[in-house]
């Protein structure tokens, strides 16, 4: 599956208020859901002493996916393609890589 694929099915599960409209939900969707992921790393650190089990993994993983439904869906209320902003973060973080500016501050640099 492809972005583009993905990014149409998720809008099909959509369901939230002005959906088609309102590019706040899933906004505060991403932030809580980013939480979770950071949550569950925390407690890798504090519980496991580092170590990602292969339990742990799977719900990170399940964490994850709902980032990326939630950067779907923030990407389709704007108009904009997950294909396109993949590639073109790709582009951008080979150029700096190239220059060697990866390394530093700024999204412009």
């Amino acid at each position: 599956m492809d972005f583009e694929e993905y990014q149409k099915k998720t809008k099909k599960t959509a369901v939230y208020p002005n959906q088609g409209n309102n590019f706040v939900y899933p906004t505060l969707g991403l932030t809580g859901e980013s939480g979770e992921v950071a949550d569950k790393i925390k407690k890798v650190l504090r519980d496991k002493n580092g170590v990602v089990d292969e339990n742990t993994k799977l719900e990170i993983e399940k964490e994850l996916g709902d980032v990326l439904w939630y950067l779907s869906q923030i990407s389709t209320e704007l108009g904009l393609s997950l294909d396109e902003i993949a590639q073109k973060n790709i582009i951008k973080l080979l150029s700096r890589l190239e220059r060697n500016t990866i390394h530093g501050d700024g999204d412009n640099r």
